[in-house]
């Protein structure tokens, strides 16, 4: 059942957008499987993975009542180990998962299996009991409310451009340097923060070169001028991780245009709860 877990969660966890409702999910899933009768299930793999969506949007679709008019951002995974865990490479860049944000749970489940999963259009049928041309509007509808968004953006991969950039972002906010600040960032900026309901932020989202250059510089130095920081991956982004010793507190996710070099949205991620089982992809339970 682990080998299953693993397959799963990719599944789970792009609907849900959290590794603890992805773990819920493919645990009711896997608790029916296994107290139920198997032998009429030809291929077990092929239903646990239609039975783990059809729950996640369930699940999705009774979370999202709960979400309204409050900053939410996903559960950050570290995938700097993707190439040795091939599962963790289905997991979708952090950037787009904000955005899928825009959709309901079925554009969003359609959308998932089609671009991350490659998922035919009759395949996505079968597996949400809908008709192909039902299949085919749900992934026109979410593509277009995304657009209207924003477009995704790559993340930098370049293992010498992407730090560079990042130490010279923090250089700039630790000697209050706004000019030089700017420079890494794009005019259109965007910053979130989620504190979940422990951490009350400063500012939940912020846009703007000038705005979010400020922004940054009072944050850190009224609250973080004493953490540590590391450069990770989170969600195939760049990212950096502040820690209080051993305790890490937040990390900050950029996305970064890989034309320009310069940093397009930063998404904090103070909330204890999506912090707590950070690293750990699927543990099972």
């Amino acid at each position: 059942m682990e080998n299953y877990q693993h397959i799963l969660f990719p599944y789970a966890y792009n609907i849900l957008g959290t590794t603890e409702d992805a773990k819920d999910a493919i645990q009711d899933v896997l608790y029916k499987f296994l107290a139920g009768g198997k032998e009429d299930i030809e291929d077990p793999k092929n239903y646990l993975i239609r039975s783990v969506i059809n729950q996640s949007i369930t699940i999705k679709n009774k979370r999202k009542k709960l979400q309204l008019g409050d900053m939410w951002l996903p559960e950050p995974v570290a995938t700097e180990e993707a190439d040795a865990n091939i599962k963790l490479n289905e997991i979708v860049s952090y950037s787009l998962l904000i955005l899928l944000e825009q959709l309901n749970a079925k554009e969003r489940a359609v959308f998932i299996l089609k671009e991350a999963f490659a998922y035919s259009h009759e395949e996505i049928a079968d597996t949400l009991a809908v008709s192909v041309e039902h299949s085919r509007k749900l992934l026109s509808r979410a593509k277009q409310k995304i657009d209207q968004v924003h477009a995704p953006v790559p993340a930098s991969k370049d293992e010498t451009i992407t730090p560079a950039i990042l130490e010279k972002f923090m250089h700039a906010i630790r000697s209050r340097d706004t000019k030089t600040l700017e420079s890494v960032l794009t005019a259109d900026i965007a910053f979130y923060a989620d504190g979940g309901s422990a951490i009350k932020v400063f500012a939940k989202q912020c846009t703007g070169m000038q705005e979010v250059a400020d922004l940054l510089i009072f944050v850190f130095h009224r609250f973080d001028n004493g953490y540590t920081y590391t450069i990770g991956e989170i969600n195939h982004q760049p990212a950096l991780l502040f820690y209080d010793g051993d305790v890490l507190k937040y990390c900050q996710i950029f996305g970064i245009d890989p034309e320009t070099n310069k940093i397009f949205q930063i998404s904090n991620m103070l909330d204890p709860e999506k912090l707590k089982s950070f690293g750990n992809g699927f543990v099972a339970s």
